[in-house]
């Protein structure tokens, strides 16, 4: 890489905070082994093998004693001397050892760094090296398994395809600025738009791989809203599968914002219950209907429920207009064991219905289709590599720049420059050409100690 960054040696606790059976320090740098020999009292370890031995202080006193891992540079994860230090996992235990690694030369790692060395030393690129936040955070199976085919490169090799295809392309085109009396006739004969057209073609498929990716790694936020004693925090339980919210038969007893990650078909989905809407004296009722619609500003989608013994009611309306008009919603109509009717799903003024009984689940699974469609995923893991925003829209701006080469192609000079900003938004999503703040941004979001 053409980034630089100072080689001092790093030390961070990277196991997470609390007691537990084993805590691992791990250390990165250059030439290790004198390290090694001093946190091990004189001990030569040998490289990827565990050697059992005390961790012991400046006097030769021990502090710990467990397993010293060492693996050379550059075959290491960071690609410098890595030395772990597999010892006890209690809190005290693990700060006197990362305070006898600072005492020999190293500094706390920052946030990410042992990844963002990684990165420098090329041993992942950029959306390698996102992917290994994504999968120590994925909040389901299904976001963990994709996160790993993206960490093993599976998303990198799609994106240097279409950068490839790109550079093939652009190659063409420069070739003919020098001859402009023949550029036209050169690029038709090249089959110049074929190749657009099939580089657009593939582009679009990344793309719906991509956003299937973005909906496993950031789920959606989903709020019930709905007048008192409508059924939202049953709904909340049966689509949860567990009593999360208190559930009586008088009104107003949901009084706070009530919030609960749940996954659906490998989707991870944010529900928030939220007090009843309704005229009230009651202050704190008031607070919590105020926290209500602040949910509501902030939700990718809305559940509005209703009795359907009532129906849309006057009241009702008044809430569906006060809405985002921008925020999509679905219209659920609770209690059908109560009102006779059939679960079911049908269309209320433009918005999915869906008719269901929170107190049976009697429906509930239509729902729950209902969500994963409106926010565009397909369900299965096949072939899903995770993506962030950050990708989505590097691949949006180049797909603009091919959409503008294509409508100015005989252009040539205009035709050349939008292929180049299409590489370089490609580009941004393996690194490659990236800018070193966008770097810190990335890599400060990462946990210590990796």
């Amino acid at each position: 890489m053409s980034l630089s960054y100072t080689p001092a040696t790093i030390c961070a606790i990277a196991t997470a905070p609390g007691r537990g059976g084993v805590g691992v320090i791990r250390v990165s740098g250059k030439d290790l082994l004198p390290f090694a020999a001093a946190v091990s009292g004189g001990k030569t370890p040998k490289p990827r093998y565990a050697l059992y031995t005390d961790f012991v202080d400046a006097h030769g006193q021990p502090l710990d004693n467990g397993l010293l891992l060492y693996f050379p540079g550059p075959n290491s994860f960071t690609g410098e001397d890595v030395i772990e230090l597999q010892g006890h996992g209690g809190p005290v235990v693990l700060k006197m050892l990362l305070a006898r690694c600072v005492e020999l030369g190293a500094r706390l790692a920052e946030p990410g760094e042992f990844t963002k060395r990684a990165f420098l030393n090329d041993k992942l690129d950029l959306a390698q090296a996102e992917s290994v936040a994504d999968l120590i955070d994925a909040s389901s199976e299904t976001a963990a398994k994709s996160a790993l085919k993206s960490l093993k490169g599976a998303f990198s090799k799609e994106i240097h395809v279409l950068v490839d295809e790109l550079i093939t392309l652009r190659m063409l085109v420069e070739a003919t600025l020098d001859f402009p009396e023949e550029e036209i006739d050169f690029l038709k004969q090249a089959d110049a738009l074929g190749k657009l057209e099939r580089l657009r073609g593939r582009l679009v498929q990344v793309q719906a791989t991509a956003k299937q990716g973005a909906i496993l790694r950031e789920g959606m936020h989903v709020v019930l809203v709905g007048q008192p004693n409508v059924g939202k925090s049953s709904l909340m339980n049966a689509l949860a599968g567990d009593d999360i919210a208190i559930v009586t038969d008088i009104a107003g007893t949901t009084r706070d914002t009530v919030r609960e990650e749940i996954v659906i078909d490998g989707v991870p989905v944010h529900i928030i219950d939220t007090a009843g809407l309704r005229d009230t004296d009651d202050v704190v009722e008031k607070i919590g209907i105020e926290r209500t619609w602040q949910a509501v500003e902030r939700a990718d989608l809305a559940l509005v429920l209703a009795d359907s013994r009532d129906g849309l009611t006057g009241e009702v309306q008044a809430i569906l207009q006060r809405l985002p008009a921008a925020l999509p919603r679905v219209h659920v109509f609770n209690k059908v064991d109560l009102s006779g009717e059939a679960p079911g799903l049908a269309d209320e003024e433009g918005h999915p219905l869906v008719r269901l009984s929170a107190r049976t689940h009697a429906g509930v699974d239509l729902l729950k289709a209902k969500l994963l469609e409106m926010i565009g995923y397909s369900g299965g893991d096949e072939g899903v590599f995770l993506a962030r925003q950050r990708h989505l829209d590097a691949i949006r701006r180049a797909a603009e720049h091919l959409e503008l080469a294509h409508a100015d192609w005989e252009q040539v000079e205009i035709f050349a420059e939008e292929l180049r900003m299409a590489q370089n938004a490609l580009s941004e999503i393996t690194g490659e050409f990236s800018a070193d703040d966008l770097l810190g941004v990335i890599f400060s979001r990462f946990c210590i100690g990796k």
